[in-house]
């Protein structure tokens, strides 16, 4: 099968371009820059004329919760895989903390069986550590699990691990890189026995950032960094949300880079004023924070602080978002929307697109090591992405494809659009259709 793309901008490392793009089955076959007078008459099945579109690699998320197996009232492989593919999202990292967790080999065995027959779009999963199970962390494959995930703070589902011997042979011994959720639970017990003497059992969610404090996530993120740097662990700091903690990175090269930070969408779009606009919508661990904060993570993505934008999809249903600080969960949908929330950072003036494509893109492959994807390059795996800029459109609640149903995003505008998404060569992706045929990869990692 051999499709051509055909007066397409594409944004590859650093630079855009106008030029083709010839995906022959599953590969990028060839790029080429326009000049006057091309020939584009490639003998093709399927030719594309995408004049005065945006050609990006396909969006690779490091961290989602796709809430299979066990949770799947909320969410599944299914569902929110479309919901990816219909974001531009190509690639995702599925987190531990399911029903029952993936804290062993045989649970992260089924999870990589369950997408290889649902997923449209490709996969790996992070391994859960726990204070009991580093014994099985020499046995994990390098080459097809993307990390391992090590709750500093319990989010949810009890996987805290906060005995000091275990954190430590974590960290040096395992194999992969390690991801952390990085809040300090007593302090976060503190405060919240503080909040609720004083505002009652159920704190209404605008104090949800003094409960998951500065302090907390400082703290926290202080011990990783501090044990990365004594074992020479490889450190992937998940959702950093405040300026401070932002004094623990350094902006060396990425390819050089040990311990890399990650931010999520939520805390680059709203701050603690939203709360009283969304409510516990825009309820998540770690807290949406100060404005000062979401201005210094925006700065950090340019200055390289922050290496990579995540999403931390974690869908609930409406019905389990009642409440405030402590009935309310904690999590949100973003993954369908995560892309075009980001073009609009681009349409503001915070990054250009070329540092969105290198954040959200090439940044993920190269810190996990995938293999073949991530990038605009021939021979590499066909994930791309097709972007219509100046189409302005707004988010109406029967667009929205997660199975939870809802979008802290609902009524918002937008100036970008996802016109195709294809995954491994295929047209996953294109103007609201699925091919519900097609199966995404496991990723594969050149460790």
């Amino acid at each position: 099968m051999r499709t051509l793309i055909k007066n397409a901008i594409l944004v590859n490392e650093g630079t855009s371009f106008k030029g083709h793009l010839l995906i022959e089955d599953e590969r990028i076959a060839r790029i080429i820059p326009f000049e006057k007078g091309n020939d584009t008459s490639i003998s093709c099945d399927r030719i594309i004329d995408a004049e005065g579109l945006y050609l990006i690699p396909g969006v690779i998320d490091d961290h989602v919760h796709f809430r299979e197996p066990g949770l799947t009232h909320k969410a599944d492989i299914e569902t929110e895989s479309r919901a990816a593919a219909a974001g531009g999202v190509t690639s995702y990292m599925d987190m531990p903390n399911v029903k029952p967790q993936t804290t062993d080999l045989q649970t992260l065995s089924e999870k990589f069986l369950l997408a290889s027959e649902k997923s449209l779009v490709n996969y790996s999963f992070f391994f859960g550590a726990t204070n009991s199970n580093t014994n099985l962390l020499k046995d994990l494959d390098k080459k097809t699990v993307c990390g391992v995930k090590l709750f500093m703070g319990s989010s949810t589902g009890n996987m805290l691990v906060d005995k000091e011997n275990a954190l430590r042979k974590i960290f040096e011994e395992s194999p992969l890189p390690i991801m952390t959720h990085c809040e300090d639970s007593a302090i976060i017990a503190q405060n919240q026995a503080k909040i609720q003497e004083r505002y009652g059992e159920d704190p209404d969610v605008i104090h949800h950032p003094n409960i998951r404090s500065e302090e907390a996530c400082y703290h926290s993120t202080e011990l990783a960094v501090k044990l990365a740097k004594e074992t020479g662990a490889q450190l992937h700091v998940a959702h950093v949300t405040t300026a401070k903690e932002l004094s623990l990175f350094d902006n060396t090269p990425l390819d050089t880079k040990r311990i890399t930070a990650e931010v999520c969408v939520a805390h680059l779009l709203y701050t603690e004023q939203d709360y009283t606009r969304l409510g516990t919508q825009i309820k998540c661990n770690p807290a949406i924070k100060t404005k000062a904060d979401r201005d210094a993570l925006r700065q950090a993505l340019n200055n390289g602080l922050i290496d990579l934008i995540g999403t931390d999809h974690a869908p609930h249903l409406l019905t389990e978002k009642e409440g405030g600080c402590v009935k309310a969960v904690s999590g949100m949908p973003m993954i369908q929307f995560s892309l075009v929330s980001m073009l609009r950072l681009v349409d503001e003036g915070v990054i250009t697109i070329e540092r969105l494509v290198e954040l959200m893109c090439h940044a993920p492959a190269r810190i996990f090591n995938i293999a073949q994807r991530g990038f605009l390059k021939e021979g590499m795996q066909a994930d791309l992405v097709l972007l219509r800029p100046n189409t302005p459109w707004t988010l109406k609640k029967e667009q929205i494809l997660s199975k939870c149903g809802w979008s802290p995003l609902e009524n918002e505008s937008f100036n970008w659009s996802v016109e195709q998404t294809y995954c491994n060569g295929h047209l996953v992706y294109n103007h609201g259709i699925f091919d519900t045929t097609h199966r995404g990869q496991q990723l594969s990692f050149e460790r």
